[in-house]
């Protein structure tokens, strides 16, 4: 479940924060400066402080631990894609697709995403690995997903008075924990390095 949310958190995230930086890099303007100034105002609050406030407010479950994390992560892929929106809005082939006629839903869902999505990816899989570890801060506060729900950060919490006589209790969700955040960034680092032009030879 740890994973599970992780995954969904990001995907919530990646989502809006691609429709936002979408919208801010193409049209700019009053869209541009509204939308960003919310997005800095995300920014300023601790990510793991805003996603225990949500928590709180909306209550424990798979959905709501998702949905608090991904506010955090909304604002990283907005600033993300609206940067790489700018720099594409101003090619060549974009003027000659408004040439023709392309409509700005087709020039967006056409040129601009296919062509802003690798640095996303990697983006998005370096930001899952600490969606993992805030998953199981919360659920070890209490904040997350609630039992009988299986999830790392839980299981440590129930059995935390029974650690010092029986350790396999927190070492194995431990492990676990380091285990996957360690993979996942392991994958990160990979699909930079392939996105990345300056690592190709």
């Amino acid at each position: 479940y740890s994973l599970l949310i992780a995954i969904l958190s990001v995907a919530i995230g990646i989502i809006c924060g691609m429709v936002i930086g979408a919208l801010c890099g193409f049209f700019g303007k009053r869209i541009d400066s509204t939308l960003m100034r919310i997005m800095d105002v995300i920014m300023s609050i601790p990510g793991m402080m805003l996603a225990i406030c949500i928590s709180v407010a909306m209550g424990s479950g798979v959905f709501n631990t998702a949905l608090a994390l991904a506010v955090g992560t909304i604002p990283i892929i907005a600033r993300q894609l609206r940067s790489s929106t700018m720099l594409i809005n101003s090619q060549e082939y974009i003027e000659a697709a408004r040439a023709i006629g392309a409509s700005d839903k087709r020039i967006i869902l056409k040129h601009i995403l296919p062509n802003g999505i690798g640095p996303i990816i990697v983006s998005a899989t370096l930001c899952l690995g600490q969606t993992i570890l805030s998953i199981s801060s919360m659920g070890y506060l209490g904040l997350g997903v609630a039992s009988p729900t299986p999830e790392w950060g839980t299981i440590i919490s129930e059995n935390k008075i029974n650690i010092q006589a029986y350790p396999y209790l927190g070492l194995i969700p431990g492990i676990c924990i380091c285990l996957t955040v360690m993979a996942v960034n392991f994958i990160g680092d990979g699909l930079r390095d392939a996105f990345d032009p300056r690592t190709k030879k």
